[in-house]
């Protein structure tokens, strides 16, 4: 065939003419039949979601912006078919022509290393994950002073940037907080003392009251205390609580057996050092956190004290690992998944007007391990 169009190309150039013109045209005939984007079925809308779920618009708006009015087998229905048609909202245009901007923001403080800490770590967790499932996007802040000097907390509010904020780490010292109590936020494991402003916190006094009731059953009553942050409520429930109990027993507490372990373990390490050449008669120590229980053991065991033959030391937070600590410490468990998970349940239950008012308080236990034991006869 090939040899065919050459002869006939030598013997007549207009009939190859008409042929590669022929070819031409039979390929972009072939080129303008390919589909291309114009041609492409449009995207999913909200419509088609509706006509399909047999339902109005507006129930599919409500669907997606998680609202309450709709019921249950509803919601589950009109989702199921959102996710198999592959419907994607435009979440910028909800947020211009709607009242949510379906944003929460946590703010922390100014720490250096709040985002690896164990104690924050597991109530960002907790927020996360339920925000994602409550159709929320997280945006982090930390108050440095220059942050708030701005003024860039109340931004959050006044430019929309966010629905509500979550407020984790903070206590009465931090004055700024106050400037939020007409908007939607909720105080993270903590109250302030005029009680005006939302909390949800850990029962750090059922905590404290556990911890020292198992340390008065197992004998001892020189019990000290590394505290710290006497400025945050929670903190001094744990020290209202370490004393009042004490006195239940008819102990008199020493000032002596106080010290201030600035939740580090550092902290704990520098406060066992002060507690333990104050009063060499002291049998058992009650920790405002783990880090401070941690750095306290390390201290007693480098420096001769048996961990829990010479001294026993209980913590509070219940981070993890604690199990594989040597000795696995004795603490008390704050719920702090669990807590975040909760804040943020409330917060956009605050956010929706479903409450006015959230003061929550999640329930703590003690966990016995290795670093208690029956007092020792001296």
């Amino acid at each position: 065939m090939a040899e065919k169009l050459k002869g006939e190309t030598r013997e007549s150039p207009d009939i190859a003419r008409t042929a590669l013109t022929s070819t031409a045209e039979a390929i972009q005939v072939n080129f303008n039949a390919l589909p291309v984007e114009e041609n492409a079925p449009d995207r999913i809308s909200i419509r088609d979601v509706a006509k399909q779920a047999g339902v109005s618009i507006a129930t599919v708006s409500m669907v997606l912006n998680q609202n309450p009015r709709i019921s249950r087998g509803t919601h589950v229905r009109v989702q199921r078919v959102i996710d198999s048609m592959g419907y994607r909202p435009n979440r910028l245009a909800q947020s211009l022509s709607s009242r949510y901007t379906q944003v929460l923001a946590v703010i922390l403080p100014p720490l250096r290393h709040a985002f690896a800490d164990a104690y924050f770590g597991e109530i960002l967790s907790g927020i996360s994950d339920r925000a994602g499932k409550l159709g929320h996007k997280l945006l982090i802040e930390q108050a440095k002073p220059q942050y708030i000097k701005e003024g860039k907390h109340i931004e959050l509010y006044e430019r929309r940037f966010v629905d509500g904020v979550l407020c984790l780490g903070f206590n009465e010292k931090h004055t700024f907080l106050s400037d939020l109590r007409q908007y939607p936020m909720i105080l993270v494991d903590n109250r302030f003392g005029d009680g005006l402003l939302d909390f949800v916190h850990c029962d750090y006094r059922m905590g404290a009251k556990q911890a020292m009731n198992c340390l008065l059953q197992l004998g001892h009553r020189n019990i000290g205390m590394i505290y710290a942050a006497p400025e945050s409520p929670t903190a001094r429930d744990v020290l209202e609580v370490y004393t009042t109990e004490l006195r239940n027993a008819g102990i008199e507490v020493k000032e002596s057996w106080l010290a201030d372990g600035c939740f580090t373990d550092e902290g704990g390490a520098a406060a066992a050092d002060l507690l333990t050449h104050r009063d060499k008669d002291i049998t058992a120590v009650l920790c405002g956190n783990d880090k401070m229980a941690l750095g306290a053991i390390r201290y007693l065991v480098e420096h001769g004290r048996k961990v829990p033959q010479d001294i026993s030391v209980v913590g509070f937070d219940d981070i993890q690992h604690l199990a594989y600590a040597n000795p696995s410490l004795t603490t008390v468990h704050l719920p702090l998944y669990e807590l975040g998970v909760a804040a943020c349940e409330r917060l956009v239950s605050r956010i929706r007007g479903k409450v006015d008012r959230v003061a929550d308080v999640l329930p703590t236990h003690l966990v016995l391990r290795e670093s208690t034991s029956i007092v020792r006869t001296r």
